[in-house]
């Protein structure tokens, strides 16, 4: 009940119990043995009986509250509502001035976690953070209208204005910059960057800002394992162990099976031509090269080792061919030199054959010398 006119003679009566302060008409007006409460504003505590170390400073700050303890309320309206609810925060008018049992919330600002009846552990800062939360509880919403929809969504934390404005139900994602994730209502999704505005119903999705169009020009590529863990690959020396040569093990390549294909529509709707390699098919040649998910199944393939694979018989058939190459080099080498031999052999023979027709009588002489016989004298 929001009270406007408290009535005159609430002025005058005495406040109860020790160690109160109270300042305003009807302030701490029911308190019995309520102890260490300060109220400063017109009827702020008003309903407090034995709630103790509460302080409200505003219109009707904590009016309801009855055995509610250790709350703090500054601002018009806030924590009206409360009753039970111990460890609140308040600062703001309206601020969780729905809650009535919750506890350990703390609203800054106006109309911060006003909706909030039995939610816990919330923190909101801004105007309208967390404003439509009632049960939900572990929401975390720093920003105008961040988490401004949420309802029964929990172990959300939501920074930037509007940041998760139109999760209702979703839980446990995460939101950093103006307006990140805006648009989502799922689970377990995370957005950082100002404008990742996310899609309706997804869950399980990571969406960082200023990466795509951004070229650099050094490092190394980032992996991510099945614990979510982020990392990259080292190939340093220092921190590998049992080196040695792959040798014949890059012939598992001979047996993979390239593939074409599309993913299925919910993961890729655009159903573009894709290229690659079947984890299960791969696992059934050689299961180290498969990446499993938590249960132990395949899930993608390290393609990453399978470039090193190839870089391996690469090397081995450019050896292969450097080997052939130098035979076939110097089997050119003999085959020149021989000609070479040749060469110097005929070249001697043609001279041995003129030196031998220089040496020779001629065609005439051999003639003359045939026609003209000597014949021995006879002395008879």
């Amino acid at each position: 009940m929001v009270l406007t006119r408290p009535l005159a003679p609430l002025r005058s009566l005495r406040i109860r119990g020790d160690q109160n302060t109270a300042t305003g008409a009807g302030a701490l007006f029911t308190n019995t043995t309520g102890t260490a409460n300060t109220a400063n504003g017109t009827l702020a505590l008003f309903s407090n009986t034995t709630g103790v170390s509460n302080t409200a400073s505003g219109l009707q700050a904590l009016f309801s509250n009855t055995t509610g303890s250790f709350n703090n309320a500054v601002g018009l309206h806030a924590l009206i509502s409360n009753t039970i609810g111990v460890d609140n925060n308040a600062v703001g008018a309206a601020a969780l001035f729905s809650n009535t049992n919750g506890t350990e919330n703390t609203a800054m600002g106006d109309l911060a976690l006003t909706a909030n009846r039995t939610g816990v552990q919330n923190t909101a800062s801004g105007s309208q953070a967390l404003l439509s939360n009632t049960t939900a509880g572990d929401n975390t919403a720093a920003g105008y209208e961040a988490l401004m929809s949420n309802t029964t969504g929990s172990s959300n934390t939501a920074v930037g204005a509007g940041a998760l404005q139109n999760n209702t139900t979703g839980s446990e994602n995460v939101a950093l910059g103006t307006v990140a994730g805006v648009n989502a209502t799922g689970s377990f999704n995370v957005y950082i960057g100002a404008g990742e505005n996310g899609v309706a119903g997804e869950s399980n999705a990571c969406y960082i800002a200023s990466i795509f169009n951004q070229t650099s020009a050094n490092g190394v590529p980032v992996l991510i394992n099945s614990d979510h863990k982020l990392g990259t690959m080292t190939s340093s020396r220092r921190f590998k162990d049992e080196i040695k040569p792959l040798d014949k093990a890059s012939e598992t390549l001979f047996s993979l099976k390239p593939v074409t294909f599309h993913y299925k529509k919910e993961i890729d709707p655009a159903r573009r031509w894709q290229f690659g390699l079947v984890a299960e098919d791969v696992e059934k040649v050689n299961p180290d090269l498969v990446v499993r998910d938590k249960e132990g199944k395949p899930y993608s393939v390290r393609y990453d080792q399978v470039n090193a694979m190839l870089l391996n018989e690469f090397l081995k058939e450019h050896k292969a061919f450097v080997e052939e190459h130098r035979h076939v080099e110097e089997q050119g080498a003999m085959i020149a030199q021989q000609q070479k031999q040749i060469e110097a052999l005929t070249a001697g023979l043609q001279r041995v054959s003129a030196q031998l027709a220089a040496a020779s009588p001629s065609e005439g002489e051999l003639e003359v010398s045939k026609a003209a016989p000597q014949v021995a004298g006879n002395n008879q």
